[in-house]
């Protein structure tokens, strides 16, 4: 059975370096990441980009999966996954996070895409304050809309556990995270493929809405999926699959990860708490497919360079 990990993020060493420059800790960054990496028990990744690159490649082969969708988690990381796909041959296929109120975002990311071969962008709304339908978005939308690019829109909750690691005050504001100021959006922008990760990280009565509206709005299954406690009904995850399936059909699910570092690696935990908890919602094998390969291999099959 073929699979693509549709969200997974690289954090390369510039990420941590990024961040930690960001910190208000004492001490310099690199003692700063130090600290953290104890804390935390996770290995910092190494300065070049060729080791890390081949660490995920090897992740991915021992478990069997074809593509890694990832992201540059802060723009100073781009470079490297430029790098990374280049390395990778393909493999890796980058994502840019990018805050579209920028000038000069929409020309960087119509590079991007058709240049170096990133599959589209990730918006962060909470964290940059802006509502999709904002003018300040409509250049990037437009370049999306061209190139029928992929859009990752998180909405829900909001938490970077580096960046709390890192006591970089919060500043995520969730009246900016509702799936439904995708809509407006989806609407005026068909050709673009707008993806809500994580079922909507709470949203997920507004992120069914959404994709009831809109057949170019998509879901993605990625994270631990913790969201679900916040819901004032119980769900389990067959439940939040079977309604998915309901509104989104298996050919607008993708399936995700949210890899993120080592020791933890590929989480093929996850991938087997996904795929049961798929046949327990009633996929066929063929609807398995698709939410684990087949949907994400069309979509970045579309993309116009």
């Amino acid at each position: 059975m073929a699979v693509v990990d549709f969200h997974m993020h690289f954090f390369s060493r510039v990420f941590f370096e990024t961040l930690a420059a960001q910190s208000p800790l004492p001490g310099t960054p690199e003692e700063r990441l130090q600290a953290v990496a104890r804390k935390a028990g996770l290995e910092l990744p190494p300065a070049e980009v060729q080791a890390h690159t081949a660490r995920w490649v090897a992740e991915a082969d021992r478990h069997g999966v074809q593509q890694l969708c990832a992201f540059a988690s802060v723009p100073e990381e781009i470079p490297a996954l430029i790098e990374a796909r280049r390395l990778a041959g393909g493999r890796i296929v980058p994502f840019a996070l990018v805050d579209p109120t920028t000038p000069g975002c929409a020309g960087r990311v119509r590079t991007l895409v058709r240049e170096h071969g990133f599959g589209g962008v990730l918006l962060f709304p909470a964290l940059h304050h802006y509502h999709l339908g904002d003018a300040a978005c409509e250049p990037l939308l437009q370049v999306l809309h061209e190139l029928r690019a992929i859009c990752f829109v998180h909405c829900g909750l909001l938490i970077v556990k580096l960046r709390d690691l890192l006591s970089i005050p919060r500043t995520q504001d969730l009246t900016f995270s509702d799936p439904l100021s995708v809509v407006p959006a989806a609407n005026r922008f068909p050709d673009v493929r707008f993806v809500i990760p994580h079922f909507g990280a709470g949203f997920f009565r507004e992120t069914l809405l959404a994709g009831k509206q809109c057949p170019n709005v998509h879901v993605d299954s990625s994270s631990s999926n913790s969201w679900i406690a916040t819901q004032p009904t119980p769900l389990s995850l067959s439940d939040v699959f079977r309604r998915a399936l309901g509104v989104f059909g298996a050919s607008r699910i993708l399936f995700g990860t949210d890899s993120t570092t080592f020791p933890a690696g590929w989480r093929v935990d996850r991938l087997a708490e996904q795929r049961a908890a798929l046949q327990s919602a009633g996929a066929s094998a063929r609807d398995v497919d698709a939410v684990l390969a087949g949907n994400a291999l069309r979509l970045l099959t579309e993309l116009r360079r």
